[in-house]
């Protein structure tokens, strides 16, 4: 194993997440007079912190979204996770793997440590990720691509940058491990293979990502 610290994305990487989220974000956002597809929303927010949707809609609109624009949103991807969220397929295996071979992990989301819990007991996924692993942009303030939460994560772990990887899903997220200068693996499933250039590798499920953490 040439890394120290495995630190993985949540949303599209553990839980089966960005088709549901996004679909919400679409429909919520035009709902509210911003007109947005899933394509849309995969292509400008997927990987995003909430701040920097409100962010990107003031910018292009010139207009605010509502107060409880989190609120609300949030309580309905909880209603819909409950209903529909399922781990990555493969995922667990990679997991009980890394336990095994005793490798340090963790995951670093632009989700709140709220989604991230949420999404990870409605999966199962709770029993490999104690409050110790659990890294949220909460945590920093700035969300991807800036590199601060994969910085933040490596030193509460306890290893430099240089010793970590990370597998990220979204361009925000390589973009953020390029800049905290950690390497990068870029799983493919929903991102276009050129969005995710700057991964030093891509894998397109968690059987080839056991493969390349060997």
């Amino acid at each position: 194993m040439r890394y120290d610290l495995i630190i993985f994305d949540n949303d599209g990487v553990l839980v089966d997440s960005e088709p549901i989220s996004n679909r919400l974000l679409a429909a919520y956002l035009t709902e509210l007079g911003h007109p947005t597809s899933y394509e849309d929303s995969i292509r400008d927010y997927m990987g995003s912190a909430m701040h920097r949707i409100h962010d990107l809609v003031q910018e292009r609109t010139g207009r605010q979204l509502p107060p409880d624009f989190d609120d609300v949103f949030h309580a309905r991807v909880f209603a819909a996770f409950e209903r529909e969220l399922k781990p990555v397929p493969g995922v667990a295996d990679v997991l009980s793997k890394l336990t095994a071979d005793g490798v340090p992990y963790c995951v670093a989301s632009s989700g709140s440590h709220e989604r991230i819990r949420v999404g990870h007991r409605t999966t199962g996924l709770d029993r490999w990720f104690d409050e110790d692993r659990i890294f949220s942009s909460q945590d920093v303030g700035r969300g991807k691509p800036a590199p601060d939460l994969f910085l933040y994560a490596a030193e509460r772990m306890g290893v430099p940058p240089r010793k970590c990887v990370v597998i990220e899903d979204s361009p925000l997220g390589v973009q953020a491990a390029v800049a905290a200068g950690m390497d990068v693996y870029g799983l493919t499933a929903m991102t276009p293979v050129e969005r995710l250039a700057g991964a030093n590798q891509l894998f397109s499920d968690h059987g080839e990502l056991a493969d390349l953490l060997v």
